[in-house]
């Protein structure tokens, strides 16, 4: 017989893997496999990229073990750092988008602090985030806690998890931006019976919330702000992109929130391990529009224009802004003179006329700072997203 599930997951539980349904009877089996390594391996095991179950099986292990547990997203599993002594805690990397992954510590108690759904057991969730990701894992945490059915399929782009939602009926989809405007375009006339549609990682645009609520009308839509490093913050839930301004003064669900020269800054009771007390810099630009504040793009991700740093998320904003543009993605390209010049990939609607719609993206560029102006504007069927669901973007100074 199987010994008892951690608190933390339901005994009831199911995933589905590449079409193979697993419950806590293998999951619990394997576990035994890996507490035996874990404890050979002293303070801290590492697990490369793995499947859903493998990924629970090492979570149930290291608690078990009181070991800390990397997740890592390379096939690489070696870390230079050291161990933060005795007890259990969980290790992420983040995503690199803009730079090179760093190392971030949570205990479960932070990881969970804000994990929402967990008494639907009916949910079907469908994973399109990495597992070892702080988004995965909290969506991975949801299902367990919940006892609900989760579906993954690892490497597998956003046509196949599509026709997969479509397939196993699925209800709840936490996803980036970039991942729901390609999932849009993969739905070919049936849909799944969506209950809730969460965005996450990346600003959620207005176009793209309207479409999701016109193509999904009963369902819950949120877009949720976190990261590894402050951990999951807060969720807006009215439709409108950004969040309200007045949450600068009075916080939001125990997060402070400030603005600090224009840069969002957070106190989170759900940070980082080590974090201690105190601000956390998001890293994120906020401009504030009457009563909305308003993502306005990366520190670590501006483009160097001739001298005048220019937000790549900024632009695809105004361009996501055009009728007839599904999505878009802008980036750097060298130049002799300037040392960069901003180029944009812009996937157009179906039976869009490329010729009014280029004299669209010209009329809506006209009003942006020379430099913020895309030089080369190429039209494509898809945009790729690396392993996070996220654009990857090159050439930022």
């Amino acid at each position: 017989m199987s010994p008892p599930p951690p608190s933390w997951l339901h005994p009831g539980v199911r995933l589905i893997e590449a079409e193979r349904s697993v419950g806590w009877a293998e999951i619990a089996s394997q576990a035994d496999a890996f507490e035996a390594a874990f404890r050979a391996m002293g303070t801290r095991a590492v697990l490369p990229p793995q499947g859903v179950p493998a990924l629970v099986a090492a979570l149930v292990a290291a608690e078990r073990a009181e070991v800390e547990l990397h997740l890592s997203r390379r096939t690489s599993a070696e870390t230079d750092a050291k161990p933060n002594g005795p007890g259990f805690a969980v290790l992420l990397e983040t995503s690199g988008t803009t730079g090179t992954p760093k190392l971030i510590r949570h205990n479960f108690q932070r990881l969970r602090g804000r994990l929402r759904g967990a008494a639907d057991p009916s949910a079907r969730w469908l994973l399109a985030y990495e597992p070892a990701a702080f988004a995965g894992l909290q969506v991975i945490l949801t299902a367990l806690a919940a006892g609900a059915t989760l579906v993954s399929a690892p490497g597998a782009g956003a046509g196949e998890l599509a026709r997969l939602a479509v397939r196993h009926a699925v209800t709840h989809i936490s996803a980036t931006p970039s991942f729901w405007r390609s999932f849009l375009l993969s739905l070919d006339g049936v849909a799944p019976p969506l209950a809730a549609v969460t965005l996450g990682g990346e600003v959620a645009d207005q176009p793209l919330l309207d479409r999701l609520a016109e193509r999904f009308p009963t369902a819950k839509l949120r877009h949720i702000y976190a990261s590894t490093e402050a951990g999951a913050l807060f969720a807006v839930g009215d439709g409108q992109a950004g969040f309200p301004a007045a949450w600068l003064d009075g916080g939001i669900d125990g997060v402070g929130l400030r603005l600090n020269d224009g840069v969002l800054e957070v106190n989170s009771p759900r940070a980082m391990l080590g974090h201690g007390d105190g601000w956390l810099s998001t890293g994120d630009f906020v401009e504030l529009r009457g009563d909305r504040a308003l993502f306005a793009g990366r520190i670590d991700g501006r483009i160097n224009v001739g001298g005048v740093k220019v937000s790549p998320e900024a632009v695809e904003q105004v361009l996501l802004d055009v009728p007839g543009v599904r999505d878009a993605l802008v980036q750097a390209a060298a130049n002799p003179v300037t040392g960069h010049i901003l180029t944009a990939l812009v996937v157009p609607a179906p039976e869009v006329e490329e010729a009014a719609l280029r004299a669209a993206i010209r009329s809506a560029v006209a009003d942006l700072p020379p430099a913020a102006r895309p030089r080369l504007v190429t039209m494509t069927g898809s945009i790729a997203l690396g392993a996070a669901g996220k654009k990857t973007r090159k050439g930022t100074a």
